[in-house]
């Protein structure tokens, strides 16, 4: 189902700083906030993504778009898509179904941790 597009905001992402076209998009757990991954879209990507209210991106590797869910079944239902104030990263709110967003079966590509630490510290 497509979505409701604010055409200036379309016009205002610059798919011009990347010398592939590609802008970063972080796809959000809508209900959570959880980041589920981060990959790449270029304006073809996001064209179709809000015409059809899944989330499509590009592949650098294979140098190909792909729809999220077409090979795993685990598609990503689009609420919203918002773009940073410089115009080149997007943020993707999305409904996860299905197993999770990771190729590797987990919820999250996110999902191993490097390092913790104790945070802010007491005043």
């Amino acid at each position: 189902m497509p979505l409701r597009v604010d055409q200036a905001l379309v016009a205002a992402v610059d798919f011009a700083k990347d010398p592939d076209g590609l802008v970063p998009a972080v796809v959000q757990d809508a209900a959570d906030g959880t980041v589920l991954t981060v990959a790449y879209m270029d304006a073809e990507a996001l064209r179709r993504t809000l015409a059809t209210g899944r989330s499509w991106f590009y592949s650098r590797s294979r140098q190909e778009h792909w729809q999220k869910g077409e090979t795993s079944g685990d598609r990503q239902y689009v609420r919203e898509v918002r773009v940073d104030c410089d115009g080149d990263a997007l943020v993707v709110l999305v409904d996860q179904h299905g197993r999770g967003a990771c190729h590797t079966g987990e919820r999250t590509c996110f999902y191993r941790t490097i390092g913790t630490g104790p945070g802010v510290p007491a005043p």
